[in-house]
């Protein structure tokens, strides 16, 4: 079969679609959030725009068919994200992180927890969920033997489990009133007969292995009410460079109670299901990056035709200024190439998951920093024009500078997983593309 990048009626419509509600939809809620300072608040102004992707099916579109959802391919998932991000990335992100809160689902739900996906597949109201995950010390290297592993504990009390701990970084996690989200999948450590939690800092054992310990619990608006107004605290609403109006605050859980249906991965488990969503998520973030390098390009050519700096001729006449926008391009266009394959991949292979998810990796580490080369390769083409605030320059460089370090930092965690594939006897470096190698 011959190799075909061109979009069939299904991703067509996708793309048309997303288009449309970018357009329509997300790029007014970016007027109307910017009418407030404080990002908490701008979050908050986004709800009606998250509302109306709720009706427009965009929750239950992230959520799999074997789950009652209605999700398309994961090159679907990269075209919509794309368009999106291309118009209005901050808005955007809030929807598309609610996507991320419910993959532990998609990759661990068993049908018990059908209840848990029901708002998220009604299409009405705005149901926030997130998958909380980082903690304010960072968690980088917390899954390293003899690491103290994640600070966030659960211990089983009879019929609960009962959760402590801080969080941070999560989209979505406080809800809209910053009271606790519709669904949190909580990554924690199992701390059940653990003799060390009575000093959450020490070091474990030198051979222990914290993977062992790190379990998902689901936790709902209900639980926190039911557990107390001390339950779930916000410490600190974060105020970031781009992005203006995404919530993923400081956060404090105090003896949250949940029944233990509500663990969805059991100790040993977590570590593997927490990072599969991210393998995922690692594909359209990808796209995020390919969404900013189009919008940079876009709008550093308008102003390279129609501005010619006090010149005779238009920017785009100048070879420098050409060469610049030129390369951007090129970016976008090699970016939307890897992302689209490695989405391919993680779904139809060929190769095992480990290759797949090679290309996985790969697409969010190159399109992200791609991503912040891009705008300042356009603000470089476009001059000091490009500090006016009133420009979408700064703006895009400053949405782009957190794709390399969210979802997994290049540096911290996804350079290191690539390495720990190449290090793998098993190792095949092209198998994503042609298939398992022949063994000699």
């Amino acid at each position: 079969m011959p190799i075909d990048f061109h979009l069939g009626p299904t991703e067509a419509a996708t793309r048309a679609a997303a288009a449309g509600f970018a357009q329509n939809v997300l790029k007014p809620a970016r007027a109307e959030y910017l009418k407030y300072t404080e990002h908490s608040e701008r979050f908050q102004a986004t709800q009606p725009a998250y509302a109306a992707a709720v009706q427009g099916g965009l929750l239950k579109g992230q959520i799999s068919p074997a789950h009652g959802g209605n999700g398309g391919s994961l090159v679907e998932a990269a075209i919509m994200v794309e368009e999106c991000y291309s118009v209005e990335p901050s808005a955007a992100l809030t929807i598309f992180a609610t996507g991320l809160g419910l993959t532990p689902l998609n990759i661990a739900g068993k049908p018990e927890h059908a209840e848990f996906l029901a708002p998220f597949l009604s299409g009405e109201g705005t149901p926030l969920a997130s998958l909380v995950f980082s903690e304010p010390g960072g968690v980088a290297n917390a899954l390293e033997k003899g690491a103290p592993g994640f600070q966030t504990t659960a211990r089983r009390e009879g019929d609960e489990w009962v959760i402590n701990g801080e969080k941070m970084w999560a989209t979505n996690c406080a809800g809209w009133d910053f009271q606790g989200c519709d669904l949190a999948c909580v990554v924690c450590r199992d701390v059940t007969d653990d003799d060390t939690t009575s000093n959450p800092n020490s070091g474990s054992a030198p051979e222990s292995d914290p993977r062992d310990r790190v379990m998902i619990i689901l936790v709902t608006r209900a639980d926190l009410e039911r557990s107390g107004p001390s339950s779930f605290q916000v410490l600190r609403h974060i105020s970031t460079p781009g992005h203006t109006s995404v919530s993923g605050p400081h956060v404090r859980y105090t003896n949250v109670r949940v029944p233990a249906k509500n663990v969805l991965c059991a100790p040993g488990q977590g570590a593997q299901v927490a990072f599969g969503a991210f393998d995922a998520s690692a594909v359209l973030v990808g796209a995020m990056g390919v969404g900013l390098m189009r919008a940079a390009f876009e709008a550093g050519l308008g102003f390279a035709k129609r501005d010619a700096r006090g010149g005779a001729v238009p920017l785009l006449e100048r070879q420098a200024v050409a060469d610049l926008l030129s390369g951007v391009k090129m970016q976008a266009e090699a970016g939307r190439a890897l992302t689209w394959k490695a989405a391919c991949a993680m779904e139809k292979g060929p190769g095992g998951y480990e290759a797949r998810r090679e290309l996985a990796l790969a697409a969010k580490v190159w399109c992200s920093e791609a991503a912040v080369k891009a705008c300042v390769d356009v603000i470089n083409a476009v001059g000091v024009t490009a500090y006016d605030v009133d420009q979408p320059f700064a703006e895009l460089l400053n949405n782009a500078m957190v794709l390399p370090i969210f979802d997994g930092g290049n540096v911290g965690i996804r350079r290191r997983h690539l390495q720990q594939l190449m290090l793998s006897p098993k190792y095949d470096a092209w198998a994503a593309t042609y298939g398992p190698s022949e063994t000699p």
